[in-house]
Formats: structure tokens, sequence, C-alpha cells
């Protein structure tokens, strides 16, 4: 047994040991509080506590704009549509105003010249002033026989003719001046430049339109025209991915469909395609096209494995993808409109291009609503495409300004720059 007075000792030692411990506890907070003063703000004197302030969370002004959008107006972000005749007409008006489609695409039978090209443009625009969200106003004007421009306009050369030639410089300076020439009407969106590899003699669709049967040229000044038309702020759209040049058939009438495997696309078709995205590409329109060696069921505007797996993944696109036009033979007579575009939105599309039908517009809009509603495509898959689609807005300013009038001569003099002593 321990005496008395020894027990009363070792208490007293162990109350000093843990009376020092607390001291330099105290010591080392009070290190710590003087260390991270600047982030520490001191209420009343310096007696009193101190408390962190704590940064603002930065709050993304796209995902807030969007979690205030009804879902009519997220599935009309998602849909570029044609319209008839020269001017609006009470299905256009409804189009944009109701439905607030996100973009309208022209063509050749929407203009007759260039003072009513530009009043239908204006037009557009003015409907479109109570939706805070700007319109894509496209067009498909790739230079040589794929053009809408009115006839007081100089013509460009083929891409074939351009391919021929192998200048990056010259390459980059008619995208310019095609830029120019659509952005002062007040278009935003070229769906151009062609990146397709002309290596099938019979194909009945692209031929001149592309820059040639070497991957290397078309993939160079593929990508340089897209830069020139990009440097008059229009939203270039690279197409037709993956790879239209080898078909037999024109999509227009038909379903193409080509057995090459992934090899042969990654060593040939795909690489102007990866070349433009390495370059900053924006937005990338899908083809309508059947390869059966990469998805036996689905052609390439519908099928998650072209569109998510290979563009997006492989390829690490990050743009906005857009379908080809859903009117065409290849999925009019093959699929239900609808149906197609539904799917095509499951498998990674972002907008669905309607150019012919307001009926088949409206069933577009109403069976992606529909499959929201039903659970069939979630509401993040929606929000998805909806935030590329205004950030790629947001990058390039666009506006629904109004523009009074074009001075066709200046335009013209810019066009002949580019060209002379060259064509």
């Amino acid at each position: 047994m321990l005496k008395k007075s020894t027990i009363i000792l070792m208490l007293i030692l162990i109350i000093s040991i843990l009376s020092a411990c607390n001291i330099i506890k105290k010591i080392n907070n009070k290190d710590v509080n003087n260390n991270t003063s600047q982030e520490m703000t001191t209420k009343g004197n310096d007696s009193q506590d101190l408390e962190v302030i704590e940064e603002p969370k930065v709050i993304d002004p796209i995902i807030e704009q969007i979690g205030k959008m009804t879902i009519e107006e997220k599935i009309g972000q998602m849909l570029l549509v044609g319209i008839e005749g020269y001017d609006l007409n009470e299905n256009t008006k409804s189009l944009v105003q109701k439905s607030k489609v996100g973009g309208v695409i022209l063509f050749a039978n929407n203009v007759q010249e260039s003072n009513q090209l530009l009043k239908l443009l204006n037009s557009l625009k003015g409907e479109n002033l109570q939706n805070k969200i700007p319109l894509f106003l496209s067009v498909d004007e790739e230079g040589g026989r794929v053009t809408r421009m009115p006839k007081e306009f100089e013509k460009f050369p083929t891409n074939k003719a351009i391919g021929k030639i192998n200048d990056e410089t010259l390459s980059y300076n008619i995208g310019g001046a095609i830029g120019n020439e659509i952005g002062s009407f007040g278009f935003n969106m070229d769906f151009a430049p062609v990146l397709d590899v002309n290596s099938n003699p019979n194909n009945p669709v692209i031929g001149n339109r592309s820059f040639g049967a070497n991957v290397s040229v078309v993939s160079n000044l593929g990508s340089q025209t897209m830069k020139g038309i990009r440097s008059q702020n229009i939203i270039p759209v690279v197409k037709h991915f993956p790879g239209h040049g080898d078909t037999s058939v024109d999509s227009h009438m038909g379903l193409p469909s080509v057995n090459n495997d992934l090899k042969r696309l990654k060593s040939f078709e795909l690489k102007p395609f990866a070349e433009a995205i390495k370059n900053n590409a924006d937005a990338v329109m899908i083809a309508h096209i059947l390869l059966p060696k990469i998805d036996k069921e689905n052609p390439s505007s519908m099928s998650k494995i072209i569109i998510t797996d290979i563009l997006r993944k492989d390829l690490n696109f990050k743009g906005v993808i857009i379908t080809d036009d859903m009117t065409m033979g290849a999925i009019t007579k093959n699929y239900n409109i609808y149906e197609a575009a539904v799917k095509s939105v499951k498998a990674g599309t972002d907008i669905v291009l309607v150019c012919h039908g307001y009926d088949n517009e409206m069933a577009v809009i109403n069976a992606l609503k529909n499959s929201v509603l039903k659970g069939e495509i979630s509401q993040k898959r929606i929000d998805e495409s909806v935030y590329r689609i205004l950030m790629l807005k947001g990058k390039y300013k666009l506006k629904d300004e109004i523009i009074k009038s074009i001075d066709v001569n200046d335009i013209n003099n810019k066009i002949n720059d580019v060209l002379k002593n060259i064509f």
C-alpha cells in the first residue's frame, strides 16, 4: 500500500502536467490564429473570438438561367427549323414566339434578292425580341454549287478547285470572305466547311463539295476555312460526321450504308474532324449514314456509339452536335421523324435539324417534350444539351440586332480581293 503522502504528491504532479499541456495548446492556437489573420475578421475588441469569413460560392449564370427555363423553352432551344416563303407567315411566328425554337435555317427558296433577305432576317429577329435567348440564324453557304446568297454576289469556287491549289492562307481568306458576306445580312451560323474526304468517285452527293481525296489536304484546308469563317464571328458547323465521302447513295434520297470499320474510320474519314476539333471546332453536323460494322441498327444520326462514344469520348468533342435534316429521305423512308429525333437526342445529339414542314417540326417538338414528361429522356440529359447551346450563343455574343442596310459592292470587292489572280 502506498502512503497517503505519496498519493497526494502523485496527484499534484498529474495536475501540473495537464495544466502545462493546456497552456501549450492555447499558445499553439494563438499562433495558428495569427498566421491566418488575413482570412478572419475581429468582432469587437481583441479579447473576443475571431470568426472565419467564408468566400461566396461562384454561381454559373448558365446553370442559373437553365434552372429558370420551362421544359418547353428547353426543348425549343434544341430545335433548328426551316421556314416557308420569302417573309414570315403565322407558322413561322408561332415557331419563334410560342415554341421558342433555338434557330432557323434559310434555303434558296427563302431568298429573292438582297433587300428581301435582309428584311426576312430582321423580321425573324424582331419576332424573337421577347425571348431572352437570341436565335441561331443559319445557312448552307459552302461556296461552289451549294450557295444560298442572292444573285447580286460574286460566286466562290468549289472546294475541289481550292483543294487543287492547296493553299492554307487562301482557304482561310475564302472562309473569311464567306463569313463576311453572310454576316452582313445577320446570319450567325454557317453549315460549312465540308470535311468529307471524296474517296468514292461514284459519290452522288459530295463530289466537288469536298477539298479532295487526300486526307491531309482536306484536314488542313478544312480547318483553315473553319477558322476563316469564325474570324467574322460566324459559327462554323463542320460536316458530315463521321464522313460522307465513301457513300454511293445520296442521303437526301435514301439511307447510305458504308461497310468501313472503326479502324478504317480513325485512319481516314475521322482525321479531318479530329483536326478541326484540335482547332476548337464549335459545332459538328451528324450525317444519316448506316455503318453496320460499328452500329448494326442505327444510322450515325441516331447512334450512341458514333455520337457519344466516338465523337464525344474518343475525339473529345465538347461542342454542339447537330443532326443533318430529319426530313431527308434517309430518315423519312425508314423511320418516323419524331421517333428518330427522340432516339437521336438519347444518343447524344444537342440540336435536331428539321428543315421542311411545320407539321414535322411540331411533331418533333411534342415528341421530345412527351419523352421528357414520361421519363424516357431525363431532365439532366436535356439540360446538358441546353447548357452547350447557351454556352455557344454566349461565346459568339449573339444578339437579335436589326441591320439597317448592306453594301453589296463592298462585299463583292472583298470577295474579289481574295479571289483575284487565282481564279
